[in-house]
């Protein structure tokens, strides 16, 4: 390789002399973007101002002379923007984390689990958590136990039924809906008179009028998914959770305040009501949303045998609306059997609504419509504001459409992380490969809000 000319070592004395010099430029800005952090934290301001941050890209851009494209400018900037800021919070002294508070006292160390799929798994894990001691599994699939055993949440793989009762002062029934009554008998059985006995079925009207005995304590979870199985348990899965406790006539009110301080051990929030409560509740909020999901997507696959097009041509609508069809087919049998008279209850009000959607339709009933979606919109916020905490009006949805790509969610994520901007919640739309897809981020608060529309603009997404 010949020696470079002189005129080769000249140009790249310049351009290590620049980068040495731009080099201590960025250092003495980082410093100055310390002190402005420092002023603003001692004024109790904001530390990021995305409106300040857009203008001055703004401004750069208008001082440049070439030959950087604008663009370059911008995306330069940008960057070193967003590494200042890191940089900033980085070089903050450590507030020591606050430490995790302990979990409520289950009341009780040595457990049974009959059942070791996906509910009696997490329970296992969950009492792990909180500090059980000793805890036997025993399942009828001895394949499932051996999995559920080696996610490591049980000390004892239990052969039989009585092996694992032995002992035991807290007996959790998690089997399907279909054999729950069975085994509920057998465990009561075979368990000693000191066993306190609870279960996690779906329904509990059947299970209320074919056991009484004062060691029983029936409950029932809201968790889970649509797929189950050990391999999918996990120990934070009733955090925060609804567990409802429908203790009969025979109940001990010990006992039922033995399993109440177990469900908040396991981080859920127990809440009790009569077995007929809670099937109605279950009927309407739950039971009635799986049987109509199936519907429709039976009905859209009628009309796609007939070569409408449907599947190809869903929108998001259809999607959100049936996420939940073909859940397991087996665990849903088996509720709808059991609580199909008050299902179909639901489902007969729910066809007179119908019938009066179809009146309206056909008369063109414009007062009907603003009446009703107006009503709607009313009992959605009501929702929206018990599940996050805040008045619905404060939600703030932000629709970006972004590549199909990897990395993108990591940097949107990022991006409004570092503005302490918190994402509530957010759905993700997928559309096509060339298209990419659209990301929905519900955000508490306008001003969020709209500090989130100008950072993801700044960065070159659309933010609606």
């Amino acid at each position: 390789m010949s020696e470079p000319t002189p005129e080769l070592q000249g140009l790249r004395a310049e351009i290590a002399a620049i980068d040495g010099a731009l080099v201590d430029a960025l250092n003495r800005r980082l410093e100055l973007v310390m002190r402005v952090r420092e002023h603003k934290q001692e004024a109790g301001t904001r530390f990021v101002d995305a409106e300040r941050e857009a203008a001055l890209l703004t401004e750069l851009a208008a001082l440049n002379r070439g030959p950087l494209s604008e663009r370059s400018v911008r995306a330069l900037f940008a960057a070193i923007l967003d590494v200042m800021k890191e940089e900033a919070a980085a070089a903050e002294p450590r507030r020591a984390a606050p430490a995790p508070a302990a979990p409520a006292a289950l009341g009780v160390s040595r457990i049974a689990v009959v059942g070791t799929g996906l509910i009696g798994t997490s329970v296992a894990l969950a009492a792990k958590r909180a500090g059980a001691t000793a805890i036997a599994g025993f399942d009828i699939d001895a394949a499932t136990l051996k999995e559920a055993a080696g996610r490591g949440a049980f000390d004892a793989q239990a052969a039989t039924l009585a092996d694992a009762l032995a002992g035991a002062e807290l007996v959790v029934v998690a089997v399907p809906v279909g054999v729950v009554v069975d085994t509920m008998g057998a465990v009561l059985a075979a368990a000693g008179p000191e066993s306190t006995v609870t279960d996690v079925a779906s329904t509990k009207r059947a299970l209320a009028s074919a056991v009484a005995d004062p060691r029983f304590v029936p409950g029932h979870p809201v968790a889970g998914g649509e797929t189950g199985g050990p391999g999918r348990a996990t120990a934070d899965l009733f955090d925060a959770a609804t567990w409802f406790l429908t203790p009969t006539a025979a109940t001990d009110p010990e006992r039922l305040a033995l399993v109440e301080r177990f469900v908040a051990g396991l981080g859920a929030r127990p809440v009790r009501q009569s077995a007929e409560q809670h099937d109605r509740l279950l009927a309407l909020t739950s039971h009635l949303p799986h049987a109509l999901a199936n519907v429709l997507v039976g009905r859209v696959g009628v009309a796609a045998a007939d070569d409408e097009g449907p599947v190809e041509h869903a929108g998001a609508s259809l999607r959100d609306m049936t996420r939940i069809a073909g859940a397991n087919p087996a665990v849903w049998t088996d509720i709808f059997v059991d609580n199909g008279d008050l299902i179909a209850d639901a489902l007969a009000a729910y066809g007179a609504d119908l019938a009066d959607v179809e009146r309206a339709l056909r008369d063109g009933d414009r007062a009907y419509f603003e009446r009703t979606i107006g009503e709607a919109a009313g009992t959605r916020e009501r929702m929206l504001s018990h599940a996050y905490g805040t008045e619905a009006q404060q939600l703030n949805r932000i629709r970006v459409r972004i590549p199909d790509r990897p990395g993108v969610l990591a940097q949107i994520t990022q991006l409004l992380g570092a503005d302490g901007i918190n994402i509530e919640d957010f759905e993700l739309r997928h559309v096509s490969p060339e298209y990419g897809g659209v990301l929905v981020i519900l955000v508490n608060g306008a001003d969020p809000a709209n500090r989130a529309r100008a950072l993801l603009r700044r960065e070159g997404y659309s933010a609606a």
